[in-house]
């Protein structure tokens, strides 16, 4: 569990609202559904234009991770990888088929099985990133739903505000109508601007730096294999996968 997303958040949300609070507003103030509508509708609208479908399931599942991060698997990588690096120095490559089955990481699992069927390392090296850049770019583009999120919000916002003015212009007429038009107005504005620079912004940066940590782990799994593949010492791979850790 990620507390600092939290404290993050509950921190941005409640510096507004003592804000509002201290400038001798109320909270109920703010509450406005029909600005919420206009802006939280018209941006999940904007986004589902721009993205395939999958792509923008795939960013709304990844929100996840903002609170619960995924785990790296860092330790787990460098210390099965020294295993097996120690395994075939003893019984050779081969002997670590037996291996193949037991791994749960299907990345690791699939370098594994390349590495057993000897697969060169050039070519091992070249299969195993262009699987890492593809997986890469995938997860990256479902991240950034969030940052187009944070791009069209204020925008809608400003969209919401003057429909509100609109409103309020139909009914000069009638005092009793104004103050409900201003209010959608301004807080719609508000909303947009919040939540794109208090929520949907820093979820994409979130996600971008998890995403980060994760090919990063993968890199070095392909280090460590290709140490294998080379008949390197264990230890010299060790130290150069602890590298990815710094």
């Amino acid at each position: 569990m990620d507390s600092v997303s939290f404290i993050g958040l509950l921190l941005g949300l409640g510096a507004i609202l003592v804000g509002q609070m201290l400038e001798g507003g109320h909270i109920s103030s703010l509450v406005q559904p029909a600005a919420l509508l206009i802006v939280v509708g018209g941006t999940i609208g904007a986004v589902l234009l721009q993205s395939p479908l999958r792509v923008f399931l795939g960013g709304v599942m990844m929100v996840k991770w903002v609170f619960v991060p995924p785990p790296s698997g860092h330790e787990y990588a460098i210390e099965r990888i020294i295993e097996w690096g120690y395994m075939a120095r003893r019984e050779g490559v081969l002997m670590l088929e037996r291996q193949v089955e037991e791994v749960e990481d299907p990345f690791m699992r699939r370098g594994l099985q390349m590495l057993v069927d000897g697969i060169e390392p050039i070519q091992l090296r070249e299969s195993l990133e262009t699987e890492t850049d593809v997986w890469a770019t995938q997860m990256r583009q479902c991240a950034r739903i969030w940052e187009s999120a944070g791009g069209y919000s204020p925008t809608i916002g400003i969209l919401g505000a003057v429909l509100g003015l609109i409103h309020v212009m139909e009914n000069l007429s009638d005092p009793t109508k104004l103050g409900s038009g201003i209010a959608v107005a301004f807080v719609a504005t508000i909303y947009g601007v919040g939540l794109a620079n208090i929520i949907l912004l820093p979820i994409h940066k979130k996600l971008f730096s998890h995403i980060g940590i994760l090919t990063n782990r993968r890199e070095m799994v392909i280090d460590g294999l290709l140490g294998i593949a080379n008949g390197d010492n264990p230890r010299i791979i060790e130290s150069r996968m602890r590298g990815y850790t710094q």
